[in-house]
This record gives C-alpha cells, sequence and structure tokens, in this order.
C-alpha cells in the first residue's frame, strides 16, 4: 500500500486575493481529483516579511524553514507565480535560493504563471523552465499560463483556460504516478548471521 502524493503548491504572488494562488489551487485541485494526495499550498506573500530580509537559510524564523521544507519533501510540486517585468517575482526566486540544489532531483514539478496580458506566456519556457532545470527537477510537459481577464470573482473563470488546465493535469498524471519519490521504499529482506 503506498501513501498518498505529497503535493506542494508555491505562489509567487505578493496580494490578496492572487491570482497565481487562485490558479495553483486549481490545479492543485485537478491533481486531487486523480490520485490520493496530501495538498499544502505556500503564499509567499504571506511569507515576504520573513523572508526578504535575509541572506541564509540559517537567519530564516522557523515558519519559513517549514515551508522550505516542505517543497523539499514533495512529491509533486506546482508553482505558480505573477509576472512581473517579463519574468517571475524576486521574491520567488529569493524563496527558491533558500531550497537545497539537490533537493529537487527528479521531482516532478507543473509550472504555471499569471500575467497581464498574453505577452508574457513565454515566461513559463524562458523563466521557468531554466530555473527548474538548474534544480535537476521533472518539469512537466505542459504549462499552464492565464491572464487577468481570465479570472472572476477570485476564482479560474476561462473555459479555455479551464480545458487547458486539465490538460496538463492530465498529460502530467502519468509521470506523477510514477515520481520516484511517491515511490514505496523498497522491502530489504532480513539476514540472518
Amino acid at each position: 500500500m503506498t501513501r498518498p502524493l505529497r503535493i506542494v503548491a508555491v505562489s509567487g504572488g505578493l496580494q490578496r486575493p492572487s491570482r497565481a494562488a487562485a490558479l495553483a489551487e486549481h490545479l492543485l485541485d485537478l491533481i486531487g481529483e486523480g490520485l490520493p494526495c496530501d495538498q499544502h499550498l505556500i503564499e509567499l506573500g504571506e511569507l515576504a516579511p520573513q523572508l526578504a530580509g535575509a541572506l541564509w537559510r540559517s537567519q530564516l524564523p522557523e515558519t519559513v524553514e517549514r515551508q522550505l521544507a516542505a517543497v523539499e519533501q514533495a512529491d509533486v510540486l506546482v508553482v505558480a507565480t505573477p509576472v512581473y517585468r517579463g519574468s517571475y517575482t524576486g521574491l520567488f526566486k529569493h524563496f527558491f535560493d533558500f531550497i537545497d540544489q539537490d533537493a529537487l532531483v527528479d521531482t516532478p514539478i507543473l509550472l504555471a504563471a499569471t500575467g497581464g496580458s498574453e505577452r508574457h506566456a513565454l515566461v513559463i519556457d524562458h523563466q521557468l523552465r531554466p530555473l527548474f532545470s538548474f534544480f535537476q527537477a521533472r518539469t512537466l510537459p505542459l504549462g499552464v499560463y492565464a491572464t487577468d481577464r481570465d479570472f472572476a470573482d477570485g476564482r479560474v473563470h476561462d473555459e479555455a483556460l479551464i480545458q487547458r488546465a486539465r490538460l496538463a493535469v492530465q498529460r502530467a498524471m502519468p509521470l506523477l504516478v510514477l515520481s520516484p519519490r511517491a515511490a514505496p521504499a523498497p522491502l530489504v529482506a532480513a539476514t540472518a548471521f
């Protein structure tokens, strides 16, 4: 019997309500429909005052350390960030600067971003994929990009976006199920001496 997948979503949104957080939650819900999982959402806007001034991980308070550990122990990550000046937020990058460089090896990561217009849609391939390639993570094949008009009342609203998100999760599902981080530890037979 295997345990539920630990799925952690990180939203780089700095405000409440956050379209990036709404998109991350939507993706978490879709994954939860298909797999037994424990879900956890990290909103970097809430951590900003504790995170922004630290230069070393040892300077971070326990609340931030727990969130970093959650990311490092996740079986699957969902990352969503607003686009600021053509890239992910500075706080998003600062948070991942504290992640151990070997902690995400082979971790499946579903990439998502939000922006004011379609002009920023390439942020997924030109900014997020290279960041997580550094960590040797497995970025999932289809990212999800949303614009401001895709949301209503703080939730994903646009039908085309809903279908793209569903397709991204459907295409990711075989990789999530086979995630080496989610597989139970192999049984080792005891040897009598």
